[in-house]
Order: C-alpha cells, then structure tokens, then sequence
C-alpha cells in the first residue's frame, strides 16, 4: 500500500463488489488497494467512533449519511488506539472541517494510518445494492492498484476481490484484543471488582462501568477461567468484538455460568452467551450498524434507541421460555426493525447480555440502564453462587 497526501491530488478510484458490480468516484484517505467485508452504516454522526470501534475489524465501511468528516478528528474520541476498518466510503467529504474540539481532518488521519478510502461515491446505490444482496466482499483501488483505470480491469479486480477471505468462519479476537491485562480504576469509592474478556473492546465501556464504582480487571480473549478468576471478580462482563462467533472458544463462559457469578455481555459477548446455553447462531444478511436502532426490552415494553454493529445474531425462540443447562432463559430484548433477538437472560442466575452497545459512544444514551443493572447484579450475589 502506498499512501498519498490529502487534498488536490485525490486519484480516481474505484470499489469492486464480488459480484462484479462497481463503483468509480475519488481516492479518500490513503491511495492503494484494500479488501474486507462490504457493510454500511446508517448513524448520522459518531464517525470517529465507529472508525476506531475494534468490531469493524475486515469491514469496509460505507457510510449512509451523505456528508461525512465536517467535525474533523479530535483526541478524544477515538475507542481505541488505532483506526480498524479496512476501508472507507463516503458519498460528499467535507473540504474543511469545523468544530472547536478538531485537531486535523478526518482525511488527514486515514492517510496517516494508511487506511484506503473512496469518495464520490452513490452511496444510497450502494447500500441499496448490499440491502437487497447482502453484506459481501469489495476491494478498493487507487493509484498502482487501479492499473489504468480502465473499465475493462473490473473483471480482474473482481477476481482479487473473490480471493479475499469472507467473514462467515473469521476468528478475530485475538487480533483485536490487548495482550496483556490492564485496570481501569474506578471513579470514587471502589465498590466492585470486574473481570472484562476483551474481544474487541470499546474504550467507553469499562469507563462506563468505572463511573458506577467498578475496578475493571481488562483481560486478553485468551484468558482462562483461572485467569478470571485470579483478580477475585464480583462480575464477569463479555465485550464486544469482530469475527464469527462459531469459531470462539466457550471455556471460560461455561465456567463463570458453571460458579453463578454475575455475568453481562454485549454484542460478540451476547452471541458467546447464546452459544454456551446451547442457541446457534448465523450470519444475518446485511447486519445492523448504526446508533439510530429500535430495540424492544420485552420486560418492560419500552422502546430504547441503541447503537449497533453485528453482522452475526443468536438463533433462540422468540414465543416462550427455553431450558438450558444453567436454568430457564428467555429472549430479553429485540429488534422493532426485523425481530432479531437482541438480548438474553437466565432467570435462575444473574447472567444477561444484549447484542447492542449500551456504552452510548457516540450515542445514544437510552440503554445506560443496562450498566446499573449489572451492577445491582454484584450487590445481591456474593461470589461463589449456585453451581451447575
């Protein structure tokens, strides 16, 4: 990959489906070649976020909302250390950005991270095309790679595009997640501890839970249950992350539900937490990405308005109640849009998840509840509860 300078000398580039249909507009970001998984995003802002939100990992992120990049990039909001999509494509950049927090434009930083982009593009054409097809794999190409340009390379650049690796059966955590364990103090007086399996964890996330009196114990995916239970957790939380949850291991998830500790999982976790109580799971046509989502809680009948972004759901019956190996289960929450399950809950143990992002980063703020919960899961539970 080479990487260009931003501005006047945006080259022609050019985004190629696996199915052959393609999509000519600008270089944005840096000029090469890139592959992943075609999704797109529907949030109208929260740009930096999602960027650097470890669960786009292999995706190549086409964003709905038409003008993209008008607050810049700032410090302050980025959910981990680097940018981890694999590509980028907005319909109209903003030439300046404006806002009083922006440190340089957004893309500046995707050149300075060599992440390849493409602007100019029709994205409603686009997302559209992956709406009614499904989320499937693209390249991106600029400068050398593009060969010319000529209409007539498409069909070689849809074969480079067929040979990338898709996403059904990607086992990425590890490539996401720290390799050594960190703490996140917590805010005031320390009331709990919690063991967190980073499986691409968002920054927001344990400081969510540090602001509610939690000492976060971040832990690498390849943990042990030993390693869980080393830091002597009044809770176990199971993060978001990219990849396909079939392919993860269910070892240490057994054996927090196995001791009855108070369990909570988002997104990747979520899918963990089906998977352990004996649901399947399957790669859903083109996903849900964006913070504008409507979601059902089913105790309560409110509708909250959440963020989200998986390409993967939990298969488990939506009309009653199911038996599993650690107690009666139930689907929680669900989508109003599809009727997706977007969240579980044992009724024997304090263990619940939810497939979308309650850390509120970049919004919104509706599903904060979940955090308290969790934590009045710690206050009633000591920590050796009931055993399987």
């Amino acid at each position: 990959m080479t990487l260009s300078t931003r501005g006047a000398d945006r080259a022609p580039a050019v985004l190629v489906l696996e199915d052959g249909r393609s999509f000519r507009g600008r270089a944005y970001g840096a000029v090469g070649e890139t592959f992943g998984e075609a999704v797109f995003s529907t949030g109208m802002t929260g740009y930096q976020e999602t960027l650097t939100d470890p669960s786009y990992h292999r995706q190549v992120v086409v964003m709905t909302a038409p003008h993209i990049g008008n607050t810049g990039v700032n410090d302050e909001d980025d959910e981990s250390a680097r940018i981890w999509v694999a590509g980028y494509v907005v319909r109209d950049p903003a030439r300046i950005p404006s806002n009083w927090r922006s440190r340089r434009p957004l893309d500046e930083e995707l050149v300075r991270q060599g992440i390849v982009g493409i602007s100019g593009v029709d994205t409603r054409a686009l997302t559209r095309h992956l709406r009614e097809r499904g989320a499937m794999r693209v390249g991106i190409f600029s400068g050398d790679a593009l060969a010319g340009g000529a209409p007539a390379d498409d069909a070689a650049l849809t074969a480079r595009v067929r040979q990338a690796p898709g996403m059904k059966g990607a086992n990425l955590s590890a490539e996401v997640a720290a390799t050594e364990t960190y703490v996140v103090p917590a805010v005031g007086t320390k009331r709990f501890t919690v063991a967190a399996i980073d499986l691409g964890i968002k920054g927001m996330t344990p400081r969510r839970m540090a602001e509610r009196g939690i000492e976060v114990h971040v832990l690498p995916a390849t943990a042990t249950v030993e390693d869980v239970y080393a830091v002597e957790p009044d809770g176990v939380f199971l993060s978001n992350g990219p990849g396909d949850p079939a392919t993860a291991d269910l070892t240490v998830v057994r054996g927090v539900l196995e001791r009855g500790t108070p369990l909570f999982g988002i997104c990747f976790g979520n899918q963990l937490l089906g998977r352990a109580l004996g649901f399947g799971t399957y790669k859903l046509k083109y996903g849900h990405r964006g913070i504008n989502q409507p979601v059902q809680d089913r105790s309560t009948g409110k509708v909250e308005v959440t963020a989200h972004n998986h390409g993967f759901a939990v298969d488990a019956p939506l009309d009653r109640i199911s038996d599993t190996p650690y107690g009666r289960a139930e689907v929680s929450h669900v989508c109003l849009n599809d009727n997706v399950v977007e969240g579980l809950r044992l009724l024997d143990r304090p263990v619940f998840s939810v497939q979308y992002h309650p850390e509120a980063a970049a919004g919104p703020h509706d599903a904060a509840y979940l955090f308290d919960r969790f934590t009045s899961s710690m206050e009633t539970v000591p920590m050796e509860g009931p055993r399987a």
